[in-house]
């Protein structure tokens, strides 16, 4: 069961949404601008219109993007405000801000800084792309929508692809969440899928490591947001690496199988194929992007 969310709560808030949606956007009319989606586990075409009722009974949205591409944070930024005008509490989890500059973010949401200081936070953060992620952190400014940071220090990744894991020492370790770095042969076949299979072995076993790091890290500390605010629907924005299921998704199903969530991916990498792709890659795919 569900620790999170009570099954007749959910039940009851996703038939209250139905009927909102219903009224706001009667069947034989969607909106042009209206999100197409391909849902995987149903084999078939909808629309973000169609979906919302599945994905607000969600606790967990993992949207993928390639950063900085900005038809892909439209696409974020359209289910984030779809969330939010049917009534849903929303929060967003960033893989590009630290977990331990949360501070900063909760001081955006509140309007306690101003814009030129969450730009040099951002650039310190993730480099110098605000631009791209602008429109989306305004929105949850002005609609009061909490920002959660989910990332891990730079060094500690930037150490791991170089060295290893085992190389981290334990003070490096204590900036962590409690994680576990073991790679598994469905993990390796999935990334190998997914960048293709050139390089040293040695190296890509590092990079096998660096990408479990984050994984393990933004499941733990949505993890940890959720059991706070049990009544939030977190949409996590992050690499499409990461929001694949074998990826940060089965970090979360392994920490807290009740959790119920959807994957949400926006492109198909070159080193794989359309056709192949089902439920067991992704819930939805983003088309036409």
């Amino acid at each position: 069961m569900n620790t999170f969310f009570p099954n007749c709560f959910r039940s009851i808030r996703s038939a209250l949404i139905l009927t909102i949606l219903l009224t706001l956007f009667p069947a034989a009319s969607h909106p042009s601008e209206d999100l197409q989606l391909r849902d995987l586990n149903h084999s078939r075409s909808t629309t973000l219109t169609e979906a919302l009722p599945e994905l607000s009974s969600a606790d967990l949205l993992i949207v993928g993007e390639s950063h900085g591409n900005p038809r892909h944070h439209t696409a974020q930024l359209a289910i984030i405000r779809a969330l939010h005008e049917s009534g849903m509490p929303v929060a967003v989890g960033l893989e590009m801000f630290q977990q331990r500059e949360q501070d900063v973010l909760d001081n955006w949401v509140a309007g306690t800084i101003l814009e030129p200081e969450m730009v040099q936070a951002f650039t310190r953060n993730w480099g110098v792309q605000w631009p791209a992620y602008r429109d989306i952190f305004i929105y949850c400014r002005d609609h009061d929508i909490p920002m959660v940071g989910l990332n891990v220090p730079r060094e500690i990744t930037r150490k791991v692809a170089r060295q290893g894991f085992a190389s981290l020492t334990r003070e490096e370790l204590g900036l962590l969440p409690p994680i576990v770095c073991r790679i598994d042969p469905e993990y390796e076949a999935f990334l190998r899928r997914f960048v293709g299979s050139d390089g040293h072995a040695g190296a890509f076993e590092r990079f096998c490591e660096a990408q479990l790091v984050w994984d393990a890290a933004f499941a733990v500390h949505a993890l940890d947001y959720l059991k706070n605010q049990p009544h939030h629907t977190m949409v996590v924005l992050t690499g499409s690496v990461h929001a694949w299921k074998p990826a940060m998704p089965f970090q979360v199903h392994r920490l807290a199988p009740q959790i119920r969530q959807f994957s949400i991916v926006p492109d198909i990498p070159v080193h794989m194929d359309l056709q192949d792709i089902t439920a067991k890659d992704a819930d939805y795919l983003i088309l036409g992007l």
